[in-house]
């Protein structure tokens, strides 16, 4: 019994940066609590546009409104979180989007809800969350040892999937059984957690060789990406998977109108990717003994358009739907683990908050550019054709990237090296 339960241990995520390491204890354990409110109001505001036009469009404004602060204030994120103290700032933008959360709550018990402030507070809140993000990412190294690093990444992405798996959920009740302000009111609540933890660590000053922020720095990190193909490719096959393949916006009109499920059916169609998501970062142990991490995306990618295809065409059966949701979400979480790989292990550490912030931004803007894609289609041909050609789409785009971006495919990982250089050569090989 000994020997077998050693092969399947490996398979599980190593949860030593919990158990060592105070300060990342702290952190994880806010985000945790938080990140399940954060999702609660990324599910009830949209629902809340939806019943307040009935609008596919609305939606897809609603989304704009949240890419564009996205677009406009992610590059000079990095170099920005690099230059000041990393928990001031995380306390500042926690405070903020508690204001946000605080303020759609109001709002949502007032008997008529201009829809114009609704984008506006989307705006203003997606702001926050574009310096949030960085700042985050960039403090995990100083939090933990650096050999309990990649532990602590796949813990943040296994935090990150149960907060999608039970924050929807949670909506999905809470608007049935109470009301659409107890769903914002319990996002508001979960944010004590998060500043309490910031509370709880240590400082995180700027390092003494930090860049100053501004456009050189930002320029220096987009022309490193430009230069290395392979980091360019995981980037453009994102972009492929999430911008034609991402049906969120639709999960609203299919809830409502195609399934006939209610908020409650609303709830599980947002949580079926996370819970598959779940799973596969549960069991994502397997992915350090993969070489060809390119072909491996490429894999991963083919996988989820296939599946959101499927999901499109089982509108016969609201349980299949489900499984084909999860079957996507556990391929793009597999695409996320492989990706990043390949862009940490190719960066060099002194561009590497710059990278992060570009890498950031467009694992962000993707989903929502998708958003407003699938919205504006539905608007024209239908919610479920929507979701059909999207798939469809990003199959016939991965095969763009196959011939457009011959390194990523032929890119291979020296699981015996962390130096990047080598998964330079790697890529150039």
């Amino acid at each position: 019994m000994t020997a077998p339960s050693g092969r399947f241990r490996r398979f599980f995520l190593d949860v030593a940066p919990l158990r060592r390491d105070r300060d990342f204890r702290w952190l994880w354990t806010g985000q945790a609590i938080n990140g399940i409110g954060s999702q609660i109001t990324r599910l009830a505001l949209p629902y809340q546009v939806y019943v307040l036009t009935g609008s596919t469009l609305a939606i897809a404004a609603l989304t704009l409104f949240q890419l564009i602060p996205i677009l406009v204030f992610s590059l000079g994120a990095g170099s920005i979180a690099d230059a000041v103290d990393r928990r001031r700032l995380l306390r500042i933008t926690q405070l903020a989007l508690m204001a946000c959360s605080a303020t759609l709550a109001i709002l949502a018990f007032q008997p008529s809800v201009p829809l114009p402030l609704l984008f506006a507070v989307a705006f203003v809140a997606a702001a926050f969350q574009s310096l949030d993000q960085p700042a985050r990412s960039s403090a995990i190294p100083r939090l933990v040892a650096r050999e309990r690093l990649p532990a602590a990444i796949a813990l943040g992405q296994l935090n990150f999937q149960i907060a999608s798996v039970v924050g929807p959920t949670i909506a999905g009740i809470l608007i049935a059984t109470i009301g659409l302000p107890a769903a914002y009111v319990v996002d508001v609540l979960t944010f004590t957690a998060s500043l309490v933890a910031l509370t709880a660590i240590g400082p995180l000053p700027p390092l003494a060789a930090a860049a100053r922020p501004g456009l050189a720095a930002i320029g220096e990190g987009l022309r490193f990406d430009w230069q290395r193909r392979v980091i360019l490719a995981t980037y453009v096959i994102d972009l492929d998977a999430m911008v034609f393949g991402m049906p969120t916006s639709l999960f609203p009109a299919l809830a409502l109108d195609v399934f006939h499920a209610g908020p409650q059916g609303l709830g599980l169609l947002a949580a079926a990717p996370s819970v598959g998501a779940l799973l596969g970062a549960l069991l994502s142990g397997w992915v350090s003994t993969v070489r060809r991490v390119g072909l491996a995306v490429i894999v991963a990618v083919g996988v989820w358009g296939a599946a959101i295809t499927l999901f499109g065409l089982s509108v016969f059966s609201f349980a299949l739907a489900l499984f084909f949701l999860a079957v996507a979400g556990a391929a793009d979480v597999l695409s996320a683990v492989f990706r990043s790989t390949i862009v940490q292990l190719a960066a060099p550490d002194q561009l590497r908050g710059r990278i992060a912030s570009i890498h950031i931004l467009v694992v962000t803007s993707g989903p929502r550019i998708g958003d407003i894609e699938a919205a504006a289609v539905a608007s024209a041909i239908g919610a479920q054709a929507s979701v059909i050609s999207g798939g469809v789409l990003c199959l016939i785009g991965l095969i763009g990237v196959w011939r457009l971006f011959p390194e990523l495919r032929r890119h291979v990982h020296d699981t015996t090296s962390t130096d990047p250089s080598a998964a330079e050569e790697a890529a150039s090989a």
